[in-house]
């Protein structure tokens, strides 16, 4: 072993810590080349700075493990577009949270952010629908479309639960005839979602487990501006230009596997605790939603759906489904019918809305109106 290096001297060439290097041994990102048998010493081979370096690089550029695991093992042109990829994404998602930043600036220093011009003013035609799956016997999800208002909440099992995403649909349900401005949507979804939790708690001591349990997901809209809430492992896709974004983040076990570098995503897919949640609204007034707030375009579609939907048919067919002809109504149907022919395991709550410009402004006082 007299070429090789020891993990303190790879570690220096590569800069990399020790700590680092046995991380990545431990996730077969980057195996030592020999092990003392008896002492357990790493040592590396001179030819495993490269891969090295290229890992330590993008970390730097905050990559994920189980994604640079992925570059590593493509060939470099594969590779190359692979990172161009993922910084393309972190721009978005960057550009996205520069937007909320400007938004609260704005609001707290007090110069707000209500300006609507009638002719930037949009609307929505939606369609929502719940199904039992063909091996189900109780139904725990639940779905909703309003003229500014869609969610989609699925129930755990057990007694309650289809109680508990029916009441967290229901708490959000008032925002529809409240004019919030746009600079308050955040601030009243999180009321709402007080709301909700106290009538969880009800539920849940009318239960013989003690647990009312949902996931919630939703977007309230004013103007061209939405608010997005969600906690759990239902989610939000958005249609843009043709392309597939899903705009939610997982809160489940497995996701922080992945995020963690433990579990790639295909692993998670298959993974036996896929559905173990790690957030949900419980009604112990300790819930913690993702909240944000986004700019909507005509010709957007959403889609929100339970993990009925997004675990049995996979990103390409739904994106296919939504770049499909006809409004929503259809889509969902398509939909749907694409779940049950996967088998259908789990039940199935779908929200699909298209974003659309309105003429004249609203004469209902409803910002942003509607039609199905």
């Amino acid at each position: 072993m007299g070429e090789l290096l020891t993990i303190g001297a790879f570690a220096r060439a590569a800069r990399l810590s020790p700590k680092a290097l046995r991380l990545y041994d431990e996730l077969g990102l980057l195996r030592p080349a020999a092990v003392d048998g008896e002492s357990g010493y790493r040592f590396y081979d001179p030819a495993q700075l490269e891969r090295a370096r290229l890992i330590a690089w993008l970390r730097r550029v905050g990559m994920p493990l189980a994604r640079i695991r992925r570059v590593c093992d493509l060939p470099a042109p594969a590779a190359a577009e692979e990172v161009a990829r993922y910084w393309d994404q972190v721009r978005a998602e960057t550009a996205a949270r520069g937007r909320l930043a400007t938004f609260l600036v704005d609001y707290l220093s007090g110069r707000g952010s209500a300006v609507e011009d009638a002719a930037t003013m949009l609307g929505i035609r939606y369609a929502a629908r719940s199904e039992s799956g063909p091996v189900r016997t109780s139904n725990e999800d639940t779905a909703y479309a309003g003229a500014r208002l869609l969610a989609v909440a699925d129930g755990v099992r057990g007694p309650g639960g289809d109680r508990a995403s029916a009441a967290a649909v229901e708490a959000l349900k008032p925002l529809e005839t409240l004019a919030v401005p746009a600079e308050d949507l955040l601030g009243a979804l999180a009321d709402a979602i007080e709301d909700a939790e106290r009538a969880l708690k009800d539920i849940a001591a009318s239960t013989p487990s003690g647990q009312a349990v949902t996931t919630l997901t939703a977007l309230l809209w004013s103007g061209s501006r939405l608010a997005l809430v969600h906690i759990g492992d239902t989610r939000a896709y958005l249609v843009r230009g043709g392309e597939l974004f899903q705009i939610t983040q997982d809160h489940t076990y497995v996701r922080s596997l992945v995020e963690e570098g433990r579990l790639t995503a295909e692993e998670a897919v298959s993974h036996p605790q896929r559905s173990l949640l790690v957030r949900a609204l419980t009604g112990a007034g300790a819930a913690e939603p993702d909240l944000s707030l986004h700019e909507a375009l005509a010709g957007d579609r959403y889609l929100l759906c339970s993990d009925g939907l997004s675990t049995v048919v996979p990103p390409a067919s739904l994106r296919e489904a939504l770049n499909g002809p006809g409004g929503p109504e259809q889509v969902l149907d398509t939909l749907i019918a694409e779940a049950y022919a996967a088998g259908a395991p789990d039940n199935i709550a779908c929200v699909v809305a298209d974003v659309v410009r309105l003429e004249t402004p609203a004469t209902t006082g409803r910002d942003g109106g509607s039609g199905r």
